[in-house]
Order: structure tokens, then sequence, then C-alpha cells
């Protein structure tokens, strides 16, 4: 079992939730990028989230998420001191950092918790980052003094304009561009039409893009082939393969499509109780 630590929501919004779990052996091997899959119970899916932070010497993992389906609303209703049944990883590669200078890392809304521990990676590695952060709202807006801190400029944007600058992150990335900044790299982490929208920004650049998908997963391992993508007009697996690719040869179309399928079936599962357990504290 895998013991809640410390519990915090981030935003006014109630939309981010950060739990740090006592989890010695993944913390021991895990790097930015990565992912865990969790498991709450012996009757829980399994539910991969991004790696947002790590603290090898006290064994501790943090993960950073957004009550959406059943198994992640459940999580969320966990407190310090609960406990999870399964909490495998470190899974995936970790982000390639190595030779770069100036990198651009765009997040969108909760993506943000995991285009922050790359930045924070890659500032740690003396590479310069200019990070830029987009939210619906003032009150979706989480984590800015940790971005803030891990990168020599943040450029936060909202939808609204109710918070920093008004407009969508792909227009602030645009105007850094043709105001002379030079990147070796744009990293880009949000939803799937987010991240489109950054790739189609950079292609007459020329500016190499990376994107960390989450297609649908179940193994963890690519044994199932739910996460598959395709990539250069060739079949990948996010879960091995990934979860970063080459944004500008994602079929993004394909990978935004299969996101949806299961959309109505995921609220469904949400808002009901299993009939024959006799409540969602057991599914």
């Amino acid at each position: 079992m895998y013991k809640i630590l410390k519990k915090r929501v981030l935003n006014a919004a109630g939309t981010a939730i950060e739990m740090v779990i006592q989890a010695p052996l993944v913390a021991r091997k895990c790097l930015a990028g990565q992912f865990i899959i969790f498991r709450l119970d012996e009757y829980g899916e399994r539910i991969p989230l991004t790696i947002a932070g790590f603290d090898r010497e006290n064994g501790t993992v943090t993960i950073i998420f957004q009550p959406v389906g059943r198994s992640t609303s459940l999580l969320a209703k966990l407190e310090e001191g609960d406990e999870i049944l399964d909490f495998a990883g470190p899974l995936g590669k970790p982000s390639e950092i190595d030779g770069l200078s100036r990198v651009a890392v765009v997040g969108g809304g909760v993506g943000c918790a995991i285009a922050y521990p790359i930045a924070k990676a890659m500032d740690e590695k003396g590479i310069e980052v200019d990070m830029i952060a987009g939210f619906k709202t003032h009150d979706f807006v989480m984590l800015e003094e940790e971005m803030g801190a891990a990168s020599k400029n943040l450029y936060i944007c909202t939808d609204d304009g109710s918070y920093g600058e008004k407009g969508f992150v792909t227009q602030k990335l645009k105007e850094l561009i043709d105001s002379g900044n030079t990147y070796d790299e744009v990293v880009a982490i949000g939803p799937g039409v987010m991240m489109k929208a950054v790739s189609e920004t950079t292609r007459p650049y020329g500016i190499k893009t990376l994107v960390s998908l989450n297609p649908i997963m179940i193994d963890g391992t690519g044994m199932c082939g739910g996460c598959r993508v395709t990539v250069g007009g060739e079949t990948r697996f996010a879960c091995v393969d990934g979860p970063e690719f080459d944004g500008h040869l994602v079929d993004w179309d394909e990978l935004i499509k299969r996101g949806a399928f299961y959309r109505d079936e995921e609220t469904e599962s949400r808002d009901s109780s299993c009939r024959l357990l006799g409540g969602a504290e057991n599914v």
C-alpha cells in the first residue's frame, strides 16, 4: 500500500489536486517526463498520471491530477494518511534535455503539472527556459510560484484576460518568436487541441516541437495496444515509445478523436454507482 503523505488543492477552481505519495522504489529511479499507473483498490481501474515531482531522499513521488473520471474523482476524496493499493512506475521514457541551450515550455491548464517538472529539470541543467502557461480564468491558475522559479521568463495567459495576458498560449509563443527569440526546442503539454495548435504555430519556423501524449492507456507496458498513436505514419505506443513525440509528426485528428471515444461512458461511470458492489467507494 502507498500512503498519501500530503494533499493540497492548487487553484481556486478546485480542478487541480496535488498529492505526495510514499513510494520509495518509484522515487529511486524516476525522472522528469515519466509517469506512474495507480489503482485505488482491488476493484479499481488502472489510471496513468505523470510524475510531477520526486524526493529520492525521503522516498516520495508527487502527482497532480484533475478529477475527471470515476477513479480520479475517488482519488480526490482521499485524505492524508489514506492509502492507495497500486502505484507502479516509473513508466515511459524520460524527457531528453541534453544538448539544449534555450527552450520554450508551453503548458495548458492541468498540463502545467507535467510541463513544470520538465522546465525544472531543464533549469537545473543550466538550460534557459521561457515558460508560457495558459488557463481559462484566474481561478484556474496553478503552480505560478513554482513555474516562475523554474524559468527565466514566465508568461501567464488567460482566455478572458482575468489574469496575466489575455489570449491563447499560441499567440504568446508566436509573439516571442517573431520578436527575435530563438529556441532550440519547444515543449508543449496540455489538451490535444492545444498541443496541435502549438505544433502548427512552430511548423513554419522549423522549430523542433515535442508533445507529451496521454491517449487511453491500460497496462503501461506496451502489451495491450490501447495507447497506440500514429506518428510519422507509423503506429507507436505512448507508454513505451513515449509519452513524448515530435508534434509535427503526430496524427492529431486521429488522437483527438480516439481520446473522446469513451467520453459518454466516462461521464456515466463518474456519476453513477455500481449496483453489484453497492457504491462508488468499492469501484
